[in-house]
């Protein structure tokens, strides 16, 4: 799929693809309900979240969470969201995106901070697997940065995929610092993770739309 020196996307999954904000809200302010912490909107976490996650805590709690914190905030988050994300669904046009860039003889490929475990039956699950190359969750303790995620997952595909011809598409800040890290190309979406104005702050285009997205990084890879 795909031609060696032809465009490739790079696809975010959380907030990106999969449409999943009222989840992370909801398993947002349950993991904050652990600290006494109370809860939040949809546009103040909008405004508010950055990577690494324990920052995004220090913002609301003047303080970086303590080790044991974090565990129990992270444990939680994760134990509520898994219950959350099944009333959500596919970004709106998704799915006829991705069919439509493969068609055109392009290649994409899947790098999500989810964990792999439950990604891969995640994605398999509303039929879009077989639009990817690879479909790559985070491995190790959350709460990083997906830089050296981006990087093992290029790695893992080298041959048919070029860093200078990939676009990485996603909702958040992070998104653009992986793809910078390994000489890629970003375009990101505002329908997720972050405001418009964040967003912009990154010096990358920014889109309202997946399909945007998509006619934006044909440009900037062709």
């Amino acid at each position: 799929m795909g031609m060696h020196g032809s465009a490739h996307i790079v696809w975010d999954w959380n907030g990106t693809l999969f449409h999943d904000n009222d989840a992370i809200i909801g398993a947002t302010n349950a993991a904050f309900a652990e600290l006494g912490l109370a809860p939040i909107t949809l546009e103040q976490y909008r405004t508010l979240y950055c990577v690494p996650v324990p920052k995004f805590y220090e913002r609301l709690l003047g303080r970086l969470p303590t080790d044991a914190e974090w565990e129990r905030m992270d444990g939680v988050f994760h134990r509520h969201y898994i219950q959350h994300r099944v009333r959500c669904g596919l970004t709106e046009g998704a799915a006829e995106l991705l069919a439509e860039w493969r068609s055109a003889g392009h290649s994409q490929s899947l790098l999500s901070m989810y964990g792999h475990e439950e990604l891969v039956p995640l994605v398999r699950g509303f039929g879009i697997e077989g639009h990817f190359m690879r479909v790559d969750g985070r491995t190790g303790p959350s709460g990083g940065s997906k830089a050296e995620h981006m990087v093992r997952h290029l790695e893992a595909m080298s041959g048919p995929v070029e860093a200078a011809r990939t676009v990485v598409i996603g909702d958040a800040a992070d998104d653009a610092v992986a793809a910078r890290h390994v000489g890629a190309r970003a375009v990101l979406y505002t329908g997720g993770s972050h405001g418009r104005a964040s967003l912009e702050e990154v010096g990358v285009p920014v889109v309202d739309t997946l399909a945007e997205a998509v006619a934006e990084a044909q440009r900037i890879a062709a």
